[in-house]
């Protein structure tokens, strides 16, 4: 009579009520079975656990792929940010700038006090060039091409000295912040039916 020990493996396992013989799997042939019992995985086994380890590996490429263009994207958006935080304040100080190119223009046609206008000269310039520093630009008019990205047209001008859409004169200076644009520029345009 054979002792425990000497009895076929697979019998012993199929004997033992928890044994090795896994419950999740389907029934095996013998050979796998017996496999089982002397401690090595059976090849359904090693299949499932090789194509969930495809399955997360592929899930963490995909994951930090996602993450580095989050990175990417969040370094970009506070970049541009950073670029553009002062485009509001900026836009309040406009109207002053109009007011002083008003008051200049009033003072040349009068020829009494040439120390106010050379005041008023000096504070535009003063808050032209603090804008400058931030990298506020004004947008090229006067004998420029009609440009509707930054120019507003508010007239056209029959005239056979200019080109056809040429700008010839600036009603409203615009600005541009960098290259994203503030203002649009009022302007005249010409139009020049014998240059189309």
């Amino acid at each position: 009579m054979a002792t425990d020990k000497e009895r076929n493996p697979v019998e012993t396992a199929a004997d033992e009520p928890n044994g090795n013989v896994h419950e999740s799997l389907p029934p095996a042939d013998s050979r796998e079975v017996a496999q089982e019992a002397q401690g090595g995985v059976s090849r359904q086994e090693y299949d499932r656990v090789n194509q969930e380890r495809d399955n997360l590996l592929e899930r963490l490429a995909r994951l930090q792929a996602e993450f580095e263009n989050y990175r990417k994207r969040s370094a970009r958006e506070q970049a541009e940010y950073r670029d553009y935080a002062v485009t509001d304040a900026v836009k309040n100080f406009l109207p002053i700038l109009d007011s002083f190119d008003l008051a200049m223009r009033h003072q040349k046609g009068d020829a009494g006090d040439s120390a106010l206008r050379s005041g008023i000269e000096l504070i535009r310039k003063q808050m032209e060039e603090a804008l400058t520093r931030l990298g506020v630009q004004p947008v090229a008019t006067v004998g420029q091409s009609f440009d509707p990205r930054v120019h507003e047209a508010i007239e056209m001008v029959e005239s056979s000295d200019h080109a056809d859409h040429e700008v010839i004169e600036e009603l409203q200076r615009g600005y541009k912040l960098k290259d994203r644009l503030l203002r649009p520029a009022m302007v005249r345009v010409a139009t020049n039916p014998t240059k189309r």
